[in-house]
Parts: C-alpha cells; sequence; structure tokens
C-alpha cells in the first residue's frame, strides 16, 4: 500500500499539535500543586456554578493544605472548574475550543470519544480528552469534586474555560499565602 505525502503530512501535522497541546502551559502542574489525597483533606470549600458565575468569587488558601472542592452547578450549561494561572487558562481556552469544534463537548456536556478511532483511520484522537488533574467538567445539575494540595504561595485563578464563559466573567482569585 503506498502512502499519499498529503497524507503523511497531514498525520504529522495532528501528532504534532497534540503533542504541543500536551506541554502547554495548561498542562504545567507543578508550580500550583497537585492532585490531593482524599485522606489528607485539611479542609471542604463548596462552590457554586451557574449561568455565567462562580459563588464564591475568591478564595484564600494556605500553602501546603489539601483543600476539597465541592462543585455544584445549578445552571442549565455545561461548566468547568480549572485551578491555574492566567496564562493557562488562555492556552486551555483554545483546547476546550477545539474540543467544541469536533464534538467532543456540547454546551450541555461531554460525548464518549472512544468510538472514534474509525474516523482517523484507527488512530486515537490524542489531547482531545479533558482529563487534565487540576480541571474537572461539571454538567447541569451535576455535583462534581477536585482534591488539590497548594504546594507554595502564589496567585491563581479558578475559572471557566468553556468558550466565551472565562470572557463572561465565570473567574476567579485564589490567594495561597
Amino acid at each position: 500500500m503506498k502512502l499519499r505525502p498529503a497524507f503523511i503530512l497531514t498525520t504529522l501535522g495532528l501528532l504534532l499539535s497534540a503533542a504541543n497541546a500536551l506541554a502547554s502551559p495548561g498542562h504545567k502542574k507543578d508550580s500550583i500543586g497537585q492532585p490531593g489525597d482524599g485522606q489528607a483533606v485539611d479542609r471542604t470549600i463548596e462552590v457554586r456554578m451557574g449561568d455565567i458565575f462562580f459563588e464564591p468569587k475568591a478564595m484564600e488558601i494556605k500553602a501546603g493544605e489539601t483543600v476539597r472542592f465541592v462543585l455544584k452547578n445549578d445552571g442549565a450549561l455545561l461548566h468547568e472548574f480549572n485551578l491555574g494561572k492566567a496564562a493557562s487558562h488562555a492556552a486551555h481556552q483554545k483546547e476546550m475550543a477545539a474540543m467544541f469544534q469536533n464534538g467532543t463537548l456540547s454546551p450541555t456536556g461531554a460525548h464518549d470519544m472512544s468510538n472514534m478511532g474509525h474516523a482517523m483511520g484507527g488512530m486515537k484522537m490524542v489531547g482531545m480528552e479533558h482529563d487534565d488533574p487540576n480541571s474537572v467538567l461539571v454538567e447541569p445539575g451535576a455535583r462534581e469534586e477536585l482534591i488539590w494540595t497548594f504546594s507554595a504561595a502564589t496567585e491563581l485563578e479558578f475559572a471557566c474555560n468553556i468558550p466565551g464563559h472565562y470572557q463572561s466573567g465565570m473567574v476567579g482569585k485564589v490567594t495561597v499565602r
């Protein structure tokens, strides 16, 4: 079987894009902390999500503290709770927009893409899953949890990076002291 140069270039481009997405600032977690141990939670913070807001709008956390975030989506749209710096959110927003364009996500939920291998000639769609440890999607009416250990004093944001939500004000401040 002879492969056409256009197919090879397209395939290489897809693989390079996926590798670049995985290496983007949205995937660097070392400067903001790491996933926490559910057995070592220091406190719980309840976060209410709506169309288009977070309550509370700001949080203060101690360096070294492990926090269980209990996330309740009272809105009619899919929302995200993502911990990071502003630059990470900007990079992640591009990834989220791509997930909406390819049908991985819709305004009201996530779709199972595990059966899409045939659409790409048997190739897996690398980088098209929402699986960052500092982020969780919460469907309308749902409740989710995220446990995070904050490693050092810094200024962070929690945000919804669904296209247009951050820009509409769905972002809050996390001060780690």
